[in-house]
């Protein structure tokens, strides 16, 4: 059954046929729902409501969302709620790895919101949560989505001698648009970010992402991706933004998918290593193709 993404904003705007998903069974689904909870865990794919959560989860494939469900900050794209957190959870580490373990995951992606309350930011946890399904699975893929962490290079230093595999971080939009959609962010921090896990462990790879639809311009997203190959970054989606509720900022601009098509060879030729581009594509969705990569120039490097 084909459905549209979101019944709210197609009352106000009518969706072009290329942003239909099927949505598959709902049996695996209320598996993995029901291990959630079980362990107490959050996922982004729920708090942001993302589009592909149905494909994803009938995969047995998340994205974990770990310091709560509760975030410091206010952007006016992410339907993730906003208020005071909770404190960090010291048994999550430990939970996130034994479901991970149970799901028999090959490619484990870790996020959180934004906890500005905190004097680490949530690095440690971050950290914590890494080295435990390092424990529990050793030959699996980790790749983190963090905040900024303010741009403290002890954060991300925290976070880094973990050994991630991957490190993502998100510009989310261009220059331009930044103080309209994550006010409390910063375009030349988050760069900040990227270029600093580079200069603390050349050997994690690093990824970011970018929302269309927005109000940039072409020229503005091709800055962006030179911005960020300049600053390292070795992988990079490009997604179209949905509007999440009538609360959050309106879609400007559904783009074709032959846009996204030129992006993405735009990319590959300014240098990237992994270019993920289409209307639906975000952080995580199909992180297990850039986990291919990785492991494949890995092995290459090790002679095997």
């Amino acid at each position: 059954m084909a459905v549209g993404y979101n019944p709210l904003a197609a009352m106000t705007q009518r969706l072009p046929e290329w942003l239909k998903i099927r949505i598959p069974r709902p049996d695996t689904i209320r598996e993995v729902e029901a291990m959630m909870r079980k362990a107490r865990l959050h996922t982004v794919c729920e708090s942001a409501r993302c589009p592909n959560l149905p494909e994803c989860w009938s995969k047995r494939t998340a994205a974990f969302m770990i310091l709560g469900d509760t975030c410091t900050r206010a952007c006016g794209f992410c339907a993730i709620k906003v208020g005071r957190p909770l404190g960090a959870d010291p048994d999550e580490p430990e939970n996130v790895a034994r479901v991970c373990e149970d799901l028999g995951l090959k490619h484990v992606v870790v996020t959180s919101v934004a906890r500005d309350d905190l004097a680490d930011g949530g690095s440690t946890q971050f950290a914590e949560t890494i080295r435990a399904l390092h424990n529990r699975l050793p030959h699996t893929i980790v790749e983190v989505l963090t905040p900024d962490f303010k741009g403290d290079r002890g954060c991300i230093k925290t976070v880094c001698d973990a050994s991630p595999e991957i490190y993502n971080h998100n510009v989310e939009t261009v220059r331009r648009l930044q103080t309209v959609v994550r006010p409390q962010a910063k375009y030349e921090r988050s760069l900040g970010v990227l270029e600093t896990v580079k200069e603390i462990d050349e050997k994690i790879y690093t990824k970011s992402g970018i929302m269309l639809g927005l109000g940039e311009t072409r020229d503005e997203v091709v800055q962006t991706l030179q911005d960020l190959r300049r600053a390292g970054v070795d992988a990079v989606t490009i997604g179209q933004y949905l509007r999440p509720t009538m609360r959050h900022l309106p879609v400007n601009t559904f783009v074709h998918p032959n846009r996204f098509k030129e992006y993405e060879k735009i990319g590959e030729e300014i240098g990237f290593l992994f270019v993920a581009s289409g209307p639906f594509v975000r952080s995580s969705y199909n992180a297990i193709e850039f986990s291919k990569k990785v492991m494949a120039e890995r092995l290459s490097a090790a002679g095997v």
